[in-house]
């Protein structure tokens, strides 16, 4: 593992989970960020402005971390657009078959102890692993 980076990995979880407490606290919200994102194009207007300030930190965040001198890893999108499109939309559609994505299950439900996360969270888990050796494995790609 070249990229173990321990301390940084902490706090960024630390700060998700202090930003997740914090919506949920000031504004009874779970912050799922499918349900956030999708919740702007079918919301009431008096939702919109927490909204977008929360997915503008999600972006502005790494920014942030740059501009304060530090480094944040290379991204390389090998893939196309054609099939980074498919990925998403089938993203989307599984977020919205599962009532939510792996933010809103992993972080915020399984805290809450919710019986659907936790069953949401081991189905997302169990297929991630099953797909990367699949695709490891059996059709040879993925030396990432």
């Amino acid at each position: 593992m070249e990229n173990f980076t321990p301390y940084s990995a902490l706090a960024g979880g630390g700060l998700i989970g202090l930003s997740a407490g914090l919506l949920w606290l000031f504004n009874g919200r779970i912050a799922g960020i499918s349900g956030i994102t999708g919740g702007l194009f079918s919301s009431r207007s008096r939702d919109i402005g927490w909204r977008l300030c929360f997915l503008a930190g999600l972006l502005l965040g790494p920014l942030m971390f740059r501009i304060a001198g530090d480094e944040t890893a290379s991204i390389h999108i090998s893939p196309s657009l054609a099939v980074l499109s498919i990925a998403g939309l089938l993203v989307g559609y599984g977020t919205g078959l599962g009532n939510g994505c792996t933010s809103g299950h992993g972080i915020c439900g399984l805290t809450r102890l919710s019986p659907r996360s936790v069953a949401a969270t081991l189905t997302f888990m169990t297929v991630a692993a099953v797909t990367v050796y699949i695709v490891r494995h059996w059709l040879g790609a993925g030396s990432w």
